[in-house]
């Protein structure tokens, strides 16, 4: 029997199948979406726990979800979300942020009086808007935002949003990548209802949850393994479960699978000094992560 492996992920959707995310039309997430599968319909659901119940009720095959980003840190409703979905990593995709001021046609820059979007985009643009004296206005997301604008059809109002929210609502580019951090990048994760493994010789990433026994040093104990048995951790974080000061959860991000002798000897250490261990998802190492 052939092994099904997330390298051949979009071989075996079918044209039918969509892929939802979170937001409008637009959003990043959406941007994401077409990167990763150009030639997929995509579903947009107003929150994550939707776009998660989409896949699990089968309107959507896939979900594409947030997870950190290189300004903002961890997406924490995906934290919380993830390790009880039912769904599995099988991929990672890494998009780098683009921020356009987006006004109607014709539109002149110099005319342009308030910018309206999330405000965490209006955070990352802020260096722009002062130098031009342009009024951040609030907005309830990117997309959302110049679905807004176009609407208005006031020619002083501008969006600050993704090149695609501007092809959707017919939005000229006054002024492109307006960010303040060239480096702002958003680290996606692809979640299905089925686990699928990278092909074996395929360099991967396993992501787990875990929590320690309530004992002396447990979590240094439980690391050691991976440090002794030669894996490296690329991502560690702690959260807070179910408002407790006591019960934290961690995420953990590893390079290698389980099936490789060293993890496979790093987990089972970790085994001893924790209540519980889950493992999320094992999926191919994304090259923007550089070179092994």
């Amino acid at each position: 029997m052939r092994q099904e492996t997330a390298s051949n992920l979009d071989i075996l959707l079918k044209p039918e199948d969509a892929i939802s995310f979170q937001g409008e039309p637009g959003a990043f997430s959406h941007q994401a979406c077409h990167e990763v599968f150009p030639d997929r319909d995509t579903l947009p659901c107003p929150t994550f726990e939707e776009a998660i119940a989409a896949v699990r009720d089968g309107k959507a095959k896939l979900a594409m979800l947030p997870v950190e980003n290189s300004l903002y840190g961890r997406v924490a409703d995906i934290h919380h979300l993830l390790p009880d979905s039912g769904l599995h990593i099988v991929a990672e995709h890494f998009l780098p942020i683009r921020m356009q001021l987006l006004g109607l046609p014709g539109a002149p820059l110099d005319g342009i009086r308030t910018a309206q979007s999330l405000n965490v985009a209006l955070g990352q643009v802020r260096r722009f808007l002062n130098a031009r004296s342009i009024l951040p206005v609030a907005g309830p997301d990117t997309a959302g935002s110049a679905r807004i604008v176009q609407e208005a059809g006031d020619p002083s109002a501008a969006a600050v949003a993704s090149e695609l929210a501007g092809k959707i609502y017919g939005l000229e580019i006054l002024a492109p990548n307006i960010e303040d951090a060239e480096h702002n990048t958003t680290r996606f994760m692809v979640a299905s209802p089925r686990a699928l493994a990278p092909a074996p010789d395929e360099p991967a990433i396993t992501s787990f949850v875990f929590r320690v026994k309530n004992i002396s040093a447990a979590l240094y104990k439980a690391l050691g393994g991976f440090a002794t048995n030669g894996v490296n951790m690329v991502r560690l974080e702690s959260y807070m479960l179910d408002g407790s000061f006591t019960a934290t959860q961690f995420i953990a991000d590893i390079e290698g699978s389980p099936q490789e002798p060293g993890v496979a000897a790093a987990m089972a250490e970790l085994d001893h000094f924790t209540d519980s261990i889950k493992v999320l998802g094992v999926y191919p190492r994304h090259s923007f992560r550089g070179p092994i």
